[in-house]
């Protein structure tokens, strides 16, 4: 059985977001975690438009519509409060909790698109999260 190519991809961000906690508290070590995210922020600039430069997908920007602009900028704007708010997270507590509550986001993200993108609830998905929050209590729960 071929595993879809979506799934790869989502296989192979779980093992960076991964490999990001670990390196990101190793580094904040005596380090303020604003400078640390903005730190993070350049090298992530620079590795992105670099990508999108040699695979010359810079000519799609003037097709963006103000919509695309719109909501790429609120995706950015929560991008940028989620790394601020998880290296300070990461800064204060124990990386394997603080990852795994910050995986809530998948909670967060069904409940989301079901209000907003109109996707569907499940069973299956619904059970889903309540597995997940259950998870999250027992790690929060000292």
């Amino acid at each position: 059985m071929a595993i879809p190519s979506w799934a790869l991809f989502a296989l192979l961000s779980a093992l960076f977001a991964a490999m990001t906690a670990i390196y990101a508290k190793l580094g904040l070590k005596n380090v303020n975690s604003d400078l640390a995210t903005a730190i993070r922020t350049v090298v992530i600039l620079f590795i992105t438009w670099g990508i999108v430069f040699f695979r010359g997908s810079s000519r799609e920007l003037p097709a963006l519509s103000r919509n695309n602009w719109i909501y790429l900028i609120l995706s950015a704007v929560a991008t940028g409060l989620s790394w601020l708010f998880y290296y300070r997270a990461l800064q204060l507590g124990n990386v394997s909790q603080v990852s795994a509550i910050d995986k809530g986001s998948i909670v967060f993200t069904i409940l989301l698109s079901f209000f907003f993108l109109k996707e569907p609830l499940t069973l299956r998905l619904l059970i889903g999260v309540a597995l997940i929050l259950a998870g999250m209590l027992v790690i929060i729960k000292r």
